[in-house]
């Protein structure tokens, strides 16, 4: 029982750090693959988003662009964290 409650355990924290380790510690190599490169094109989002909103600041833009940044930048965010969640939660009960 202590055994099952570390692997599981294990898999959570992996999760946590980056999305996807905990699926790939169990196992779940495609499941995992595609959870880290949503996780990815997530991150990219958010850091293109906040690129955008930086030169805007800088006054190097049209104003359009700065709300392409804004909201490349909050749906990035949304979709990290959702990500984030669903595969801690998914790592820790598949590794139960």
């Amino acid at each position: 029982m202590k055994e099952n409650t570390n692997r599981s355990g294990t898999a959570a924290v992996l999760s946590f750090v980056f999305s996807g380790l905990g699926q790939l510690y169990n196992g779940q190599i495609v499941k995992g693959l595609v959870i880290i490169f949503f996780s990815a094109l997530s991150l990219l989002s958010v850091m293109l988003g906040a690129v955008l909103i930086y030169i805007w600041l800088k006054q190097q833009i049209l104003l359009q662009l700065f709300w392409l940044g804004v909201a490349l930048f909050v749906v990035g965010l949304i979709f990290v964290c959702i990500i984030g969640v669903y595969s801690i939660f998914d790592a820790y009960k598949q590794a139960s």
